[in-house]
């Protein structure tokens, strides 16, 4: 084993590695003095080889601004026979300036393919997806951007943006930064719906049934949707909680069972049903990649974050499956696949929704009135009282390429629940 000088507690020494390694601790720290700016900037910190490379970080740039919306509507209503209400409105609304996450040093995919065009580079060294921090020896002259390198010079790395230039000096592990990303006010989406709804009251029956029809688009649906830096409306598409057709129906019911006979009209007064049906179709299916093919290398910073990547088409249908319950695939994988060597995928991240739903939550009460101002309510509740299997969520169908699972359902929302409750209202 190794000795205890060698090897000491992670806690009490962090920056020696697990195997034995001794690391070098920036601490304590040397603060920079007060005037130091970007064309005073501080010298006292040595980058190299105790920072480098700096990676995973998120970090605002500096010329973010303000989010802001823009909303409009326009809507007509007419009374129809009784109190019944029909309501017919455009919504409308536009935000720009959101917050959307790209990486700030992505690898430039052209100089990736062209290092490893044969010849170029030393024998047994070629780049290719995650070799974006990769250190590469020019076997020739070599010339790119307009920037001509000599035979035998060491290229740092493909990453465009933070780092300087391809050949730090000064650096003898690799470039300054790996993967880091701004989270820029950058992004916009846009909200468009049809609304129609009916209300109407009655001495014994209330109910509101409403109809919408919608489509939200965005470049990210949040901050884990990564951005193509070089183009940031590569990935417009649906909002990932984009519903193209939502139905819901509410409704309150005094049963009228004190009708039906006067002798026990005290136990058969005061019942009501009231529920919330709802059908609606799915919400889109994210599909992604969990490879480097674009040769960017923006990999996740973070839990919630994904690749950038998308896959390709294939020209294949997608022979979308209208009953996920017989357990077949709800749509053709066959129709994608890895995006090709140098490119972020053809395939919008969005553009298809997953299994709708049909949904209805009831309760039936009694009321027990005490006195004038007291009264003691009994309650039955179920949700999906009719037991129908809802796979409906975002992530209800699996849209990784890489996963074996890809193309099937995954998710399922909760089967019938029954629940007993009472209330006491003073």
């Amino acid at each position: 084993g190794l000795s205890d000088t060698v090897y000491n507690g992670l806690f009490a020494t962090p920056y020696d590695l697990a195997d034995g390694t001794l690391g070098t601790t920036p601490y304590p720290l040397t603060f920079p003095p007060l005037n130091a700016r970007a064309s005073h900037p501080n010298t006292s910190v040595v980058f190299n080889n105790i920072y480098n490379p700096q990676s995973g970080m998120t970090a605002p740039p500096p010329w973010n601004t303000y989010p802001y919306t823009e909303n409009y509507f326009l809507s007509f209503e007419r009374q129809l026979l009784g109190r019944a209400v029909l309501s017919i409105s455009y919504v409308g609304s536009e935000v720009h300036h959101l917050l959307a996450v790209y990486s700030a040093d992505p690898g430039n995919p052209a100089l990736c393919l062209a290092l490893d065009q044969q010849g170029v580079l030393t024998a047994g060294e070629s780049c290719g997806p995650g070799d974006e921090n990769s250190t590469f020896n020019l076997a020739h002259q070599f010339t790119f951007g307009g920037v001509t390198y000599p035979a035998g010079t060491v290229l740092q790395g493909t990453r465009l943006g933070l780092n300087p230039s391809l050949v730090n000096n000064n650096v003898q592990s690799g470039n300054y930064y790996g993967n880091d990303d701004y989270d820029a006010s950058i992004a916009n989406s846009n909200y468009n719906a049809l609304q129609v709804s009916v209300k109407n009251s009655t001495k014994r029956l209330t109910y509101s049934v409403g109809y919408t029809y919608s489509k939200s688009i965005d470049q990210a649906s949040s901050l884990a949707d990564i951005l193509d830096p070089f183009n940031f409306n590569a990935t417009r598409g649906l909002s990932a909680w984009n519903l193209t057709s939502d139905f819901v129906a509410t409704y309150d019911y005094r049963l009228p069972l004190e009708l039906l006979t006067h002798h026990a009209r005290h136990l058969l007064e005061g019942w009501e049903i009231s529920g919330i049906t709802r059908a609606s179709t799915g919400f889109p299916v994210t599909l992604s990649t969990n490879g480097d093919n674009s040769l960017q290398g923006s990999s996740p910073n973070g839990v919630n974050n994904g690749y950038l990547d998308l896959p390709d088409f294939t020209g294949e249908p997608l022979d979308i499956n209208s009953n996920p319950r017989h357990g077949l695939l709800y749509f053709n994988p066959g129709a994608f696949t890895d995006n090709a060597l140098g490119t972020v995928g053809d395939a919008p991240r969005r553009y298809f929704s997953g299994p709708g739903m049909f949904d209805t939550d009831a309760v039936l009460l009694r009321n027990f009135q005490i006195g004038e101002a007291k009264l003691v309510q009994f309650r039955v509740e179920a949700f999906n009282v009719f037991n129908h299997t809802q796979f409906f969520g975002p992530v209800a169908v699996n849209g990784d390429v890489d996963n074996p699972l890809f193309g099937h359902v995954v998710n399922a929302a909760a089967p019938r629940l029954l629940q007993l409750a009472a209330k006491f209202i003073f």
